[in-house]
């Protein structure tokens, strides 16, 4: 089992120190929040709380990941970064796979996308992008990146996106390219998951029991699309439903290969 600590709640300045002491203590990784921006006043449609509220609220500090991620990997050599998760539709491909690329660079290749759909409609509504087709995004982003990070000239023409040709250099140190966890509990974010992703990043299930029917939902699904052989990791950073060590034991045997703790009760945003 890695065990990784979800870093929010402290300014920037202090990033650098805490990544330092989290890899003294023997973490693997430092997870990042992220969203882009924040409306007025906060809608009620958090997903994975019982009162549909984030744990945040529209003033809390929020400052762009990777930077602060290329700022901890200078002062650090074994510890890895998650971002938990990307909003990916809210950026257009090139411009991730060039961020992404340049933090594995930087971090020599200890960078892992951890991206997901999205919750936030007024996030999505202040850029002019479209909600209610993120996940659609999402299903021709995935593969685009991993094409911008593999092949040396690149054209596409999709539903959404169209550009090239073009090269994208230089490519990642991670071989075969930088590792995608998808974030998500909806059926939807399941079958993303397991056909498209490097691993699934758990975003609040209710206890061990809800988790390990979603599991099973997308090892079903990967096994029917041929892709169980394939490496996949499992974060869960709703450390919440971790009370005993016989809850990460069990964690542990259900295929949990990552648990991501943190100081906040709900720090998943």
């Amino acid at each position: 089992m890695k065990f990784g600590y979800f870093l929010l709640g402290v300014g920037p300045r202090h990033h650098a120190a805490c990544a330092m002491h989290a890899e003294a203590c023997g973490y693997e990784s430092i997870w990042m929040p992220e969203h882009l921006v924040m409306p007025d006043e906060m809608p009620a449609t958090y997903p994975y709380t019982s009162d549909n509220r984030p744990g945040i609220t529209t003033r809390t500090p929020l400052f762009d990941r990777c930077i602060v991620i290329a700022a901890m990997a200078a002062v650090t050599k074994t510890l890895r970064f998650g971002t938990g998760v990307y909003v990916l539709p809210l950026r257009h491909p090139i411009i991730t796979a060039r961020t992404l690329v340049t933090l594995d660079r930087v971090s020599g290749g200890r960078v892992i996308l951890g991206a997901g759909a999205g919750w936030l409609k007024e996030e999505f509504d202040a850029v002019g992008l479209p909600f209610e087709q993120r996940g659609k995004l999402m299903d021709e982003l995935i593969p685009l990146l991993r094409r911008l990070w593999t092949e040396e000239v690149i054209t596409h023409d999709g539903p959404y996106y169209r550009f090239g040709p073009v090269r994208l250099e230089p490519k990642p140190l991670q071989k075969p390219c930088i590792p995608i966890e998808i974030g998500g509990s909806s059926p939807a974010a399941l079958r993303r998951t397991a056909l498209l992703g490097d691993g699934w990043v758990e975003p609040g299930s209710k206890n061990l029991d809800d988790m390990a029917a979603k599991l099973k939902t997308i090892r079903e699904q990967r096994k029917a699309a041929g892709r169980d052989h394939l490496p996949f990791d499992v974060t869960v950073i709703a450390n919440n439903i971790f009370n005993t060590p016989d809850d990460v034991r069990r964690a542990e045997d259900l295929g949990v290969t990552r648990i991501v703790v943190s100081a906040l009760d709900s720090p998943y945003v």
